[in-house]
């Protein structure tokens, strides 16, 4: 398909081969004469450790030269004679300057964009750069393991970058108008009836939908959660600021701006301390740590990755349980802690769901256990935490996740909203393959 089409998403399950994919699709292309060079915009750490991976396993791609445009020599960069010019998603803006235009420096005739969900919101000034330029590139390439993360509004941006509207129209208010409904405040828009058979067949030409339990022999997944009851004071605490957004800790009284920041207070008591500061918080109950303490106790000893949602999470965690973190790590340390995860030295291994999405592969044949000491709203980073471990090349037959969950607290209402994601993601993932 990417050989035949000038514009493709490729949305595969981690595990499935994207980059391999891609970069197979290039060499073939090239080697006929219908390209010269590949543009390649992915976050940082595929940057650094998956696209020169792959370059570098498969003996069809030794002969691809690509360079890195990264860091403070990257101008110079942007001049080495290449086949592949590798990005950060971070500076798009850079490169398609619309006074510099940086990017004809390169001549790629085909455009790749690795996570392509980094460019889902159109209002970013990442995707308005990047947009003024899309028809200077005749391939265009979007690769995602998850095209609608929070739901079927994600698709709009993605699939614009593919063909400049001609699937889903040109402007996001007309894509907003034609496929939901918008509710009362004017925030929330829900998909109108047969808005997933509609969408799905505007973009199915296009797109190529793999999920890793259909081609791959996946190990069972089994989430398993944990209730924990917060203690009277820290009950009495989250209801304060559940309903009147003021609580006082001590002789100081905290006030959230509005409900956002009230809804985070609230995730950060449940969890068992508040930020008071940029850089302070207040312990409140230590529910989640006994829970986890007791969890990893139980596992006697087995290697255990462990998401955290805040950093205080991982500083009061560290006292009990303590473990190095790949938040924040790459290159040779990333390395390291990865083929020292499941050692004597390493039990225990902490991560951010931020830092945990993308460009980090082994894990899976060091451990079959994860811990969700929080819950992020992100079904992207929750789903590709997971996929961390729940991928090809897992040695055990089974996963486990545990989620230490806050009874009645934002815990429950986040593990839900993840859940009706995912059913809409699924959805459309079985529309597309059908």
């Amino acid at each position: 398909m990417l050989l035949e089409l000038p514009s493709v998403g490729l949305f595969l399950d981690p595990g499935l081969g994207k980059t391999s994919v891609a970069l197979g699709a290039f060499s073939i292309l090239k080697k006929a004469g219908h390209v010269k060079r590949m543009l390649v915009v992915a976050p940082l750490r595929p940057c650094y450790t998956t696209w020169p991976s792959e370059l570098k396993k498969w003996a069809e791609f030794n002969n691809l030269r690509y360079v890195i445009v990264h860091g403070p020599d990257k101008e110079d960069a942007l001049e080495c004679d290449a086949d592949i010019y590798i990005i950060n998603v971070d500076a798009v803006k850079w490169l398609f300057d619309k006074d510099r235009e940086r990017y004809r420096l390169i001549n790629a005739d085909v455009l790749c964009i690795d996570e392509s969900t980094k460019f889902k919101h159109t209002n970013t000034e990442r995707f308005k750069a990047i947009k003024r330029c899309l028809v200077k590139f005749p391939r265009r390439w979007i690769l995602t393991g998850t095209p609608a993360p929070n739901g079927l509004l994600d698709l709009f941006g993605q699939m614009y970058l593919l063909d400049m509207g001609e699937s889903l129209g040109r402007f996001v208010t007309h894509f907003k108008n034609e496929y939901f409904e918008q509710d009362y405040s004017g925030f929330n828009w829900t998909p109108r009836r047969n808005a997933l058979e509609d969408i799905t067949e505007k973009i199915k030409p296009k797109t190529i939908r793999l999920r890793a339990e259909d081609y791959l022999n996946m190990p069972a997944l089994q989430t398993v959660d944990i209730t924990v009851e917060l203690p009277p004071a820290a009950r009495t605490l989250y209801k304060k600021m559940q309903d009147d957004f003021l609580v006082m800790l001590g002789d100081d009284p905290f006030i959230a701006a509005n409900a956002g920041v009230a809804g985070m207070k609230c995730r950060q008591i449940a969890n068992g301390a508040m930020y008071t500061s940029a850089l302070t918080y207040e312990e409140i109950h230590d529910e989640k740590i006994r829970a986890l303490e007791e969890l990893v106790e139980e596992l006697s000893g087995q290697p255990v990755l462990v998401i955290y949602e805040f950093k205080h999470d991982y500083e009061r965690l560290q006292k009990i349980l303590p473990g190095p973190t790949l938040t924040g790590t790459t290159g040779p340390r990333l390395v390291e802690l990865v083929e020292q995860f499941g050692s004597s030295h390493v039990p225990i291994l902490y991560g951010h769901p931020a830092s945990m999405g993308h460009g980090i592969d082994g894990l899976q044949k060091r451990c079959h256990h994860i811990i969700l000491f929080g819950l992020t709203w992100d079904l992207e980073l929750y789903d590709q935490v997971i996929a961390r471990i729940w991928r090809q090349g897992q040695t055990s037959e089974h996963v486990m996740l545990y989620r230490i969950l806050a009874a009645k607290t934002m815990d429950e209402k986040v593990a839900k909203v993840l859940a009706g994601k995912d059913r809409t993601q699924r959805a459309l993932s079985a529309a597309l393959r059908s």
